[in-house]
């Protein structure tokens, strides 16, 4: 096994970042805006044989101005079934030659479910693992609209019904800006923490080309915005970022048709997976009622290790 912090190409990382339908936080253009805000980045394959077996992104930070962090999230990312073994090899290696000054600390958050298949025996879990929704976009649309929840695919044949119309918005940030805003209104109301604004700008911006960046839809009624979402795209996959809507958006189901032709349109870019993002049943139970509603896949990742 042979490990490199050097030399791979952004077209390599993303042919192969596609073909695994990878997580955000694993794509190549995720760290360059990280690199754009101020975060550092570093990246690593490992090669089997002369072939590319593993990619992992880490994002770093310095606590206290003395002690080097990294995170590996969603990673690594590995591009063909490996052994136990190699796995292990592979987190070994990442973890001793990260290109970072000491003392040091790698974390790793998998983008797996806890098995044995893992390759972490003796690592310390220092956090447990969230649960995420994710959308099989590969169905026909029929089977996805039977895939849904009664009641949620009763909302959307109401929402589509309520005279609403639904707009792509461009990606030019001036006009998706004010959602943006709302975003960040919501956050500060609810004291949610997430990726900064200026991040998703930096996003959309960085394939050069709105379809493979982003997907922003708006939904209208009676001439005002009453609801909208934003979408990132990352290869085969993509993620579900931001989401709005008022009171009108809310109580004509605005979210339930946003998403539904969001679906639509996410196939026919060729995106194989949605990802909902996390759930919690505790905290947020209608949050995840609604994501659980769309007929998605839960999945409870492993957890952060050290």
């Amino acid at each position: 096994m042979k490990l490199s912090w050097e030399g791979i190409d952004v077209a390599d990382w993303d042919r192969h970042h596609a073909a695994a339908s990878a997580a955000l936080q694993q794509d190549w253009a995720y760290g360059s805006c990280m690199r754009l805000i101020g975060v550092p980045c570093w990246r690593a394959w490992a090669e089997s044989e002369g072939r590319v077996v593993a990619l992992a992104q880490f994002i770093g930070r310095s606590l206290a101005g003395c002690v080097s962090v990294a995170l590996c999230s969603r990673g690594p990312v590995w591009t063909e079934a490996l052994s136990v073994a190699d796995k292990r090899e592979v987190y070994r290696q990442l973890r001793a030659s990260l290109p970072m000054s000491r003392p040091r600390f790698a974390f790793f958050t998998p983008d797996e479910g806890a098995s044995d298949q893992l390759g972490l025996p003796g690592w310390r879990r220092v956090m447990t693992g969230y649960a995420t929704v994710t959308l099989d976009l590969t169905q026909s649309l029929a089977q996805l609209r039977s895939g849904l929840d009664g009641k949620w695919r009763n909302r959307l044949v109401a929402a589509e019904a309520a005279g609403m119309t639904v707009q792509a918005v461009g990606a030019n940030p001036a006009q998706f800006r004010w959602l943006l805003a709302q975003e960040d209104d919501m956050r500060e109301r609810r004291g949610v923490v997430g990726l900064p604004s200026n991040f998703m700008e930096h996003y959309v911006k960085a394939r050069g080309s709105a379809s493979r960046s982003a997907l922003i839809l708006r939904a209208d009624h009676r001439g005002a915005r009453v609801a909208a979402i934003m979408i990132l795209l990352h290869g085969t996959a993509a993620t579900y970022q931001v989401g709005w809507s008022d009171e009108t958006g809310r109580r004509l189901g605005a979210h339930n048709l946003l998403l539904w032709q969001a679906m639509e349109s996410l196939k026919q870019r060729g995106v194989r997976q949605l990802d909902l993002g996390g759930v919690n049943t505790q905290r947020s139970t209608g949050i995840a009622r609604f994501k659980l509603g769309m007929g998605g896949q839960v999945t409870r990742l492993a957890g952060t290790f050290l």
